[in-house]
């Protein structure tokens, strides 16, 4: 296979072949069921809400394996339309038949902009969050179906709010990693420390990393950069989301990355605090980690050194599922630093 210097575009089906295929195989699947702060929020966010489930219509978008749909019959849904497009749909199909459900969830094998529904519903749910919020751009399918099928006013979307956030970090594997070929010589007798510089374009390049990232390697407080409303938020403004930024580091440190992760915000009737699926790294890891975006080079910070700038996010030009990220950013008295970043998106390379 050879590999030609400019990746090339794909077409929107090739994308969303490639996309649902990769969640026909168990192991996303158990994956994302295993991970007990998504599932567990959304169980609980479902039956704290049973009051506005009991008896109603409830549209679950892009359904996987049918864990949310069963969810909502035990709050009580009259009917639950699970539509998913990839082939687990078949699995989703004998899990509801083993729960003795067919009775109230019918599963949709196709895409929800393409399948039509019996009637109109009034609760969505939808597990749609990627890396970075926004990967996957499966949001859109969300808004779609809202459009489409949410019978307004009243409609319950859960969950209902999403936030996303940035700070400044100190990854340690990095440093250890790029101190490495200075202690070669050391060991084997043989100087490697030229390979530094490569191996920083190397580790520190445009790709967006998704690694847990450790609270003790958190520079500040986080600052919230962008807030989306599910009920008003519309496909074309997630075709740029922008905000700025403002962090003011703890103590002396070393930056050499920035780490962004997001929240989405269920409603709780009756109950003081809204329930809250947080992907923060101050908070139990998930299977979304955090997104780590690094520096070209490292600065130094001292106490309340200020760390501002904007984050834009927008659809890669190569497949619209994928996300970019661009930071303009100052660090100190630095003069501002602008990177781009992406997801590696290895299909887009092995094309014929």
């Amino acid at each position: 296979m050879s590999h030609v210097g400019k990746k090339r575009k794909l077409d929107k089906t090739r994308q969303d072949s490639l996309y649902f295929d990769s969640y026909s195989d168990v192991t996303i699947h158990e994956e994302m069921i295993a991970d007990h702060v998504r599932t567990n929020t959304y169980r609980t966010a479902i039956l704290r809400n049973s009051e506005s489930i009991r008896g109603k219509v409830v549209l679950d978008v892009g359904a996987g394996t049918g864990v949310l749909s069963i969810f909502c019959v035990h709050a009580g849904a009259k009917k639950v339309y699970a539509v998913e497009a990839c082939s687990i749909a078949e699995q989703a199909v004998n899990i509801v038949k083993q729960n003795d459900m067919e009775d109230k969830i019918e599963v949709i094998r196709g895409t929800v902009e393409t399948v039509e529904l019996p009637e109109m519903v009034e609760v969505i749910v939808s597990e749609w969050m990627g890396y970075a919020l926004l990967h996957e751009s499966m949001l859109n399918s969300v808004l779609y179906a809202r459009d489409k099928w949410l019978k307004k006013p009243g409609g319950l979307i859960l969950p209902s709010r999403a936030e996303l956030y940035i700070t400044p970090i100190s990854d340690p594997v990095v440093e250890d990693r790029l101190q490495f070929w200075y202690t070669v010589k050391d060991q084997y007798g043989v100087d490697m420390s030229c390979m530094s510089d490569f191996a920083r374009k190397c580790i520190m390049n445009s790709d967006i990393a998704v690694n847990p990232v450790n609270v003790e390697d958190v520079l500040s407080h986080p600052a919230r950069f962008a807030e989306l409303d599910l009920y008003t938020v519309t496909a074309e403004q997630l075709c740029s989301m922008k905000g700025q930024f403002r962090c003011e580091s703890f103590g002396s440190a070393t930056v050499n990355a920035f780490c962004v992760y997001f929240t989405v915000t269920f409603p709780c009737p009756d109950k003081p605090q809204l329930l809250v699926l947080s992907t923060s790294p101050f908070k139990p890891e998930t299977h979304w980690k955090q997104a780590v975006l690094y520096l070209d080079a490292p600065v130094d910070v001292v106490q309340d050194t200020l760390v501002t700038g904007e984050v834009s996010m927008y659809p890669s030009e190569d497949s619209a599922r994928h996300i970019c990220i661009h930071v303009d950013y100052t660090i100190g008295k630095q003069k501002k630093q602008s990177k781009t970043f992406s997801i590696p998106d290895w299909s887009s390379e092995s094309q014929p």
